[in-house]
C-alpha cells in the first residue's frame, strides 16, 4: 500500500469524535515520514479535528515550509487560518488568506472562511460583503444573475460602512 493510499485509508476511517486513534495512526506514519508536507499536514489536520489548534498550527506552518502543492496546499490554506482565527489571531489569519487567495482566487472554501474571519476580527460589513462577493463570482443561476450588478453594488455600499480595507 503506497504512503498516499495508507493516510488516505486514515482519513476514512477517522471517527471525529475520537480524533486519538486517528492522531496515533498519523504519527506512526509521521516517525517514519516527518518531513513530508503531505503527512505533516494530515498530522495538523487530526489535531485540529481534536480541538488541539495550537499543536495542529505548528504541523500546518511544518507542511507549508515542506512545500505543500495543489489542492493540498489549499487545503492546508483554508484550515491554517481558520485554525490562527481560532486561536485568535486575526490579523494572522486574515494574512494568510490574502496570501492563498492570490494563489487560488476561484475558491469559494477559502473565501468563505475568510470571510468567517473577518465577522471574528469585528468586521461583520467586511464579513458580509464578502459573502455577497462570493455570490456574485461563484454562484451562477439565471435568478441570481440578474441581479449581479446590484448585489456587487451593495457589496461595495456595505464595505463602506467600516471604513475598512479588506477588499474582495
Amino acid at each position: 500500500m503506497t504512503l498516499d493510499h495508507e493516510l488516505d485509508r486514515i482519513f476514512t476511517d477517522r471517527d471525529r469524535g475520537n480524533m486519538q486513534p486517528t492522531i496515533d495512526a498519523l504519527l506512526l506514519i509521521h516517525a517514519s515520514h516527518f518531513d513530508n508536507a503531505r503527512v505533516l499536514y494530515e498530522v495538523g489536520g487530526a489535531y485540529d479535528t481534536a480541538g488541539m489548534e495550537e499543536t495542529a498550527r505548528g504541523f500546518y506552518e511544518s507542511a507549508l515550509a515542506a512545500g505543500l502543492a495543489d489542492d493540498l496546499l489549499r487545503r492546508c490554506y483554508v484550515q491554517y487560518g481558520s485554525t490562527l482565527r481560532t486561536l485568535g489571531e486575526y490579523e494572522n489569519s486574515r494574512k494568510v488568506f490574502a496570501a492563498a487567495r492570490k494563489k487560488f482566487p476561484e475558491s469559494a472554501a477559502l473565501r468563505v472562511f475568510e470571510a468567517i474571519t473577518l465577522h471574528a476580527a469585528g468586521l461583520p460589513n467586511d464579513a458580509f460583503a464578502s459573502l455577497l462577493d462570493v455570490a456574485v463570482d461563484l454562484v451562477h443561476s439565471p435568478d441570481l444573475d440578474r441581479y449581479k450588478s446590484a448585489i456587487s453594488g451593495n457589496a461595495a455600499h456595505i464595505r463602506s460602512l467600516d471604513g475598512s480595507e479588506a477588499g474582495s
